[in-house]
Order: structure tokens, then sequence, then C-alpha cells
């Protein structure tokens, strides 16, 4: 009896104002997450991409998309408040030719004289989202000038931006050249091909003509 006694009295204290009343939110939490399918739900992979042939944009594609143009423009005009607004102070570049800068190395470029951005075009192609993390791909063609020569550069960027109280910004940037027009080289047509690539480039090279890749096939000797 007086172990009983001892029993209920504990199981009472436990349930009353002690552990129970202590851990009950965090109870709460857990067997939420549990009805709701665990951790891995809530930081689930979200992805949008454009198809080829699409004509209308999604809304995260549409919504970078936006800060992609103000960047180009930032860059174009010389505009050191949208530009600072847009990359995170920990923001790191890396260019076509490796050259790695700074949030304020970028700033300092839009007023180093020498080579004049003409115009700047970024286009999203695709946006993945992992909770406040944002890993945005797309092309890029940049105009300059170099003296009194004109140059163009045609690639693919990857921007990966960070959300703080809904604000997104860029903490990481990396080019690839695929097209360099440089003054005095002259650059192949784009052969035209209904191949399909993961990753359509609508103004680059698409890939291997059919006929050449069935023809490739058939030369090959059997097995």
């Amino acid at each position: 009896m007086a172990s009983r006694a001892g029993n209920r009295l504990s199981w009472e204290k436990f349930s009353g104002n002690g552990c129970f009343m202590r851990y009950q939110p965090f109870l709460i939490a857990v067997v939420a997450g549990m009805l709701c399918g665990g951790p891995g739900q809530m930081w689930a992979q979200q992805a949008e991409s454009i198809a080829p042939g699409q004509t209308g944009q999604p809304p995260e594609v549409k919504e970078f998309q936006g800060l992609e143009d103000q960047w180009s423009a930032a860059l174009v005009k010389g505009d050191q408040y949208t530009l600072e607004f847009l990359l995170s102070p920990l923001y790191v570049d890396i260019s076509s030719t490796g050259d790695v800068t700074t949030r304020n190395q970028q700033v300092a470029l839009l007023f180093q004289k020498g080579d004049e951005p003409i115009s700047m075009e970024q286009r999203v192609v695709s946006v993945r989202e992992f909770g406040d993390i944002a890993v945005v791909s797309g092309t890029y063609i940049a105009k300059w000038r170099a003296g009194s020569n004109e140059r163009e550069e045609r690639g693919i960027f990857t921007h990966v931006y960070d959300r703080t109280r809904n604000h997104w910004a860029c903490v990481n940037a990396q080019r690839t050249a695929v097209v360099d027009l440089t003054p005095g080289k002259q650059q192949k047509a784009s052969r035209k091909s209904n191949a399909s690539e993961p990753f359509h480039i609508p103004f680059f090279y698409k890939g291997a003509e059919p006929t050449q890749s069935a023809s490739r096939q058939n030369t090959q000797p059997p097995n």
C-alpha cells in the first residue's frame, strides 16, 4: 500500500506541475511533427524551372528573375545602393576567368575606369529552394567596352541566395563562359538541333545533330 501511494504521488507530481507541464510544449511539437510526416517534410526541396517552349513563368522563377533584372540594371547604371541591397555582406563572386571578389570589391568595380559595361542580361532557367536557401541557375549575356573595342560574353551562372527577414540576398555567384566574342576572333555559328538537353540554352549549341549521332552509331563495330 505504501509503495502504491508513493507511485501515485510521484505520477501526480510528474503529471501536475512537474516535468510534464515543463516539457508539454516540446512533446506537443514532437507529436505534431510525427503526424505531419517528420522533419523531412519540413525541409523538402522545392524546385521550379522553365521547360523549353513554356510561355509563363512559375512564381519562384518570376520572383528571382526580378532580382536578376535589378542586378543587371545596377551593374550597367553603376547603382551602388541597389547592388549592396541585392548582395549579402558575405557575398563571394567567382568570375568566368576565375577571379574571386567580395561585395565591397564588386561595388568598387562600378567606379573603376577602363572596362565600361554596355548591357547585361541574366535569364533565370531554374530555381531550387531549400528552406531559406535558394539556388538559381540561368544564362547571361554581358557586353562591355574595353577602350575602343566592344566585347560580348555569353555563359551560364549559378547564384546562391539566402533569405533573412523575408529578403533574398545573394551570398555566392559563379559564372562559366560558353561564348566569348573577342574582336579579331571569328566564332562558329551555332548548329541547330532538336536533341534534348537537361539545361536548355536557347542561344548556345544545343547538342549533337541527330543525323550525326545515328551515323556514329552505325560506324561502331558490332559486339
